[in-house]
């Protein structure tokens, strides 16, 4: 199956190099080309696009808005956002992960680190690298206006530990290599959490274990 990607950034050779090297791969093709937030709202609709990639500064409409307007949207159910930011200046990537997107990526990134990005978002997992994460979020919790999230009380003891394991950067398989389940039942563990925590992918999931304190930052 084709990947369309629907590239938005504000700077048009950007977008051209991502477009050229999105082109390159075999399994996708760019379906369209947006320079504000708002427009990556609307052409994710008219081009049905499957996923965009998304650039947080943006004029009319920031990336983390245009991300939430995507999330909104029950007719854009399946399209995921993979979120670029330049990380160490830009402190908006949780705020993007609240908002709907499925993982971030850092724009000096290689370029197949970014195709595999792609791959990975699109497949439904969540993109998120464990340290820079768990930095991420750190610096997030210190902030004054920081929001502090309900406890995962609901959860099992077992949806704890995969919540933890989530949150730690760990992926299907190595959750069930860690506590000794097939992957299936390892995946079925990571839908029910979601479920009753009422999120709608695994890079919320990261969220919901930080501000409840189920992890603690610097130690994912």
């Amino acid at each position: 199956m084709t990947i369309r990607v629907l590239l938005a950034d504000d700077q048009t050779l950007v977008r051209e190099a991502f477009a050229m090297l999105v082109e390159s791969a075999p399994d996708m093709e760019v379906v369209g080309q947006a320079a504000t937030g708002r427009q990556a709202a609307e052409r994710a609709r008219t081009e049905r696009a499957d996923l965009v990639v998304m650039d947080i500064r943006m004029p009319d409409l920031d990336g983390i808005e245009a991300t939430r307007l995507i999330a909104a949207d029950d007719d854009l159910a399946g399209v995921k956002v993979l979120v670029l930011t330049t990380y160490d200046t830009d402190e908006n990537i949780v705020d993007a992960l609240r908002a709907g997107a499925s993982g971030f990526l850092v724009k000096d990134t290689r370029p197949a680190e970014l195709l595999d990005a792609i791959r990975t978002v699109a497949a439904g997992e969540a993109l998120l690298s464990p340290g820079p994460t768990a930095r991420l979020i750190e610096r997030f919790l210190r902030s004054p206006s920081a929001p502090v999230g309900a406890g995962p009380e609901c959860l099992s003891d077992r949806e704890r530990e995969v919540l933890t394991l989530v949150a730690r950067g760990l992926n299907n398989a190595e959750i069930a290599d860690s506590l000794g389940l097939s992957p299936l039942t390892a995946k079925t563990h990571v839908s029910r959490t979601m479920g009753k925590l009422g999120v709608r992918d695994r890079a919320q999931l990261v969220i919901v274990a930080y501000e409840s304190g189920l992890v603690a930052p610097g130690r994912a």
